[in-house]
């Protein structure tokens, strides 16, 4: 349920992951993802996106909605909600927000992102942005802990071996800096490494 979602967001301390060598006290862009979650019968949900195949970056991709913040954007939390409305519809009154999870600094652009959890009543009537969107995707948190959902492989990247997950669902893998932060939520809110649930 999101209540207990919430609940275990609200006790915790998110930090900054670095990702790839970035010099000191480098960061380009800030970033704001919505991680929107409500309940069905099959528990706590989120909505996530596949990207078109015609954008520029990240073509055909997975992701949460959300982007650059913008100077008019009041706060972290006014960009994300600002973003999920443009790409899928979502009103930003509908969302509450609870929680944070940890802020990634990307390797390539050294964009700080950060990923901002939002409760959502119920399940929202969302309409894809055709320039933005190609499909929307709604995952419950059990689908995600399903057995042979998740893997994870080591990648030898500037030098180090990193791991790199994966979440395999119908139609779609999510990897990349979604699936970290569906990873970290994963632990955060079912207490539980999902390659543990496997």
């Amino acid at each position: 349920m999101v209540a207990d979602i919430a609940a275990r967001l609200s006790r915790y301390s998110p930090s900054e992951l670095v990702r790839g060598l970035r010099p000191p006290g480098q960061v380009g862009r800030r970033s704001a993802v919505l991680i929107g979650l409500y309940d069905t019968a099959d528990g706590a949900t989120t909505i996530l996106t596949r990207r078109p195949e015609h954008m520029r970056k990240h073509a055909g991709e997975v992701a949460f909605p959300g982007g650059a913040v913008d100077d008019t954007d009041e706060s972290l939390w006014a960009a994300a909600t600002r973003e999920a409305h443009e790409e899928v519809g979502l009103d930003p009154a509908a969302v509450e927000p609870i929680g944070e999870l940890d802020r990634f600094v990307t390797g390539a652009s050294f964009s700080l992102v950060t990923p901002l959890v939002g409760s959502i009543a119920e399940k929202p009537e969302l309409t894809a942005s055709p320039d933005e969107v190609d499909e929307i995707i709604h995952v419950s948190i059990a689908e995600l802990l399903t057995p042979g959902v998740y893997r994870h492989e080591r990648w030898l990247w500037e030098g180090e071996w990193r791991s790199v997950h994966f979440f395999d669902l119908v139609g779609d893998t999510v990897w990349g800096a979604t699936a970290v932060m569906l990873h970290r939520l994963l632990e955060l809110i079912a207490g539980v490494d999902p390659e543990s649930s496997g």
